[in-house]
């Protein structure tokens, strides 16, 4: 059954650009459309989540989505939106990006399956591998004139920008690279749409252009507006860094974070374009959320949806209690629930000290060992915190008589320190 795809992306705030006869050409029969994912890391972002979930609406449609990893683009750099040159990546770094890219992708879609629209993955450096220089030049670019492929925006900006380096011939040959991809898949994989990010325009019609003069046919295409937020600030961007969908890059519990402290405005508009509640579903959220905004229910769907999506629901309950173990009340019993990738995340950046493990031997006593790794000030400020009961150690009151325990240690080797509701100490033994 085929179901309206532009009609789904169009309410949930992901369409902008889109060639006249698309729709109906998808509400026509099941087509086949790709997305091109470039190497440069091996993980993707979330800036790249809202391609994942624009290939899983197009698989839920009925259509059949083919990924392109450019393990040849990778090696040259896509100048869209970028002011400079990237650096060119070794073949190494390269094979091992497409590896982590490829292993990631199989948990969005559906590549198993018996159905026509079982998704296919493709990397363009099968075919441009074997393609001779002169061939090529002859074959494909004789059709795009320079005048043609200036006028592009994402070589206009380069071209016209204050940086001395312009653009390098490398980089120019991008947009025939990516307009030659269209046309292998529509004549070897019978793909007739292309989609992407709004900031590949430019690059996808240049492969429609290519396809309708070396074959007369029309294919299609659309994209979707670049996620921003509201504030100003990049999307996907924190102080680390990238929000990856690798956890080794990014733990569930940062993940969930990040999702958890967008502000309303933009819970608003992601709760459409993140999730696959449908309309009806997602207006009640909104109406809620707008009840008691203090509550952040919105940003909690959000987050809740996504780090199951990425990661998996054990990993959502770990990082809910996480979450707890921080910002609300919580026990001992809470922090031995989790395992120590959440334990270090939920803890990062705050102070630490490590001792030996023999250390603990002799049963150190609060006072003692709290006054050699430095918790507070002094042996003095120590013992007025303990009599104003408000040390904790593993989210537990202690008073004077309390003797640290080898038993007690979270994840077998950390003792968390806490003073009042926000100042933590984590103690490691090795």
């Amino acid at each position: 059954m085929i179901n309206n795809f532009v009609n789904e992306l169009r309410w949930r705030g992901m369409l902008q650009d889109i060639v006249p006869g698309c729709e109906e050409k998808l509400l026509e029969s099941s087509c086949n459309g790709y997305i091109g994912f470039d190497p440069t890391a091996d993980s993707l972002h979330i800036g790249s989540l809202v391609q994942i979930l624009i290939l899983m609406h197009f698989q839920n449609c009925g259509h059949k989505p083919i990924v392109l990893i450019g393990g040849a683009t990778g090696m040259i750099g896509d100048p869209s939106g970028k002011s400079a040159e990237r650096n060119l990546l070794s073949k190494k770094d390269l094979n091992n990006n497409i590896k982590g890219i490829q292993a990631q992708l199989s948990k969005f879609l559906n590549f198993n399956s018996n159905e026509k629209n079982s998704a296919i993955i493709c990397n363009n450096n099968d075919w441009f591998k074997s393609i001779n220089l002169i061939d090529f030049i002859r074959d494909a670019g004789k059709h795009l004139t320079v005048n043609y492929m200036t006028a592009k925006d994402s070589v206009k900006k380069r071209l016209s920008s204050d940086s001395k380096e312009g653009m390098s011939f490398t980089e120019f040959t991008y947009q025939l690279i990516q307009a030659y991809d269209f046309y292998h898949l529509f004549t070897e994989k019978n793909c007739n749409i292309q989609m992407g990010g709004s900031d590949q325009w430019g690059n996808i019609t240049s492969g429609s252009e290519l396809i309708r003069k070396k074959t007369g046919n029309k294919v299609f295409a659309l994209t979707c507006p670049l996620i921003t937020k509201t504030d100003g600030t990049k999307f996907g961007k924190t102080e680390d860094g990238n929000v990856w969908l690798d956890r080794k890059r990014t733990s569930p519990y940062k993940f969930y974070q990040y999702w958890l402290n967008i502000s309303d405005e933009d819970a608003i508009r992601y709760v459409k374009i993140f999730t696959f509640y449908n309309e009806i579903e997602i207006n009640k959220f909104i109406e809620t959320h707008k009840e008691e905004p203090h509550l952040r229910s919105l940003q909690k769907v959000i987050a809740n949806y996504l780090t199951e999506l990425v990661h998996s629901k054990e990993d959502l309950e770990k990082v809910k209690v996480a979450s707890n173990i921080l910002f609300g009340k919580s026990t001992s019993e809470d922090l031995s629930q989790l395992d120590e990738e959440t334990f270090l995340s939920v803890f990062d950046g705050v102070p630490k000290a490590n001792l030996k493990l023999d250390y603990l031997k002799n049963n150190p006593h609060i006072h003692e060992l709290l006054s050699e790794v430095g918790f507070l000030s002094s042996k003095s400020e120590i013992n007025r915190a303990i009599k104003e009961n408000s040390i904790s150690i593993n989210k537990e009151k202690i008073d004077s008589s309390y003797v640290f325990l080898k038993n007690n240690l979270v994840c077998g080797k950390y003792f968390l320190a806490q003073r009042g509701k926000k100042n933590y100490f984590l103690i490691s033994f090795s």
